[in-house]
């Protein structure tokens, strides 16, 4: 069974930092496509972050630069940086995994940036 814990998330002013951490069980994530995503209510689920098995990263143009996904395989966990941040970062963010063709996600950890 896959699961995913997510940490980290918090309340903080425009221009803070927070790191949020997803942990894995159940599956490795050395070779799957590891990603964070944010839901804010009334709309979709949108990708902010990807990590590649092969090293590769993409972000979405709004989080390019301030940003950054990394991924620790010995601990089968994968890292979301998040600096400068805006109050329309302002989501829940979630951690998945998709690897054979499955998709798994986390509960989600609210992100909340106040102006």
């Amino acid at each position: 069974q896959v699961q995913l814990v997510e940490s980290g998330g918090g309340s903080v002013q425009a221009g803070g930092s927070l790191r949020l951490s997803c942990s894995a069980s159940g599956r490795e994530v050395r070779t799957a496509v590891m990603g964070w995503y944010r839901q804010v209510p009334g709309k979709q689920r949108e990708v902010v972050a990807l990590s590649y098995s092969d090293g590769g990263t993409t972000y979405a143009d709004s989080v390019k630069g301030r940003f950054t996904i990394s991924r620790d395989n010995a601990e089968n966990a994968v890292f979301l940086q998040m600096n400068s941040l805006k109050p329309e970062d302002t989501a829940v963010y979630f951690c998945g995994l998709q690897g054979d063709g499955i998709g798994y996600w986390g509960q989600g950890t609210q992100v909340t940036i106040s102006s």
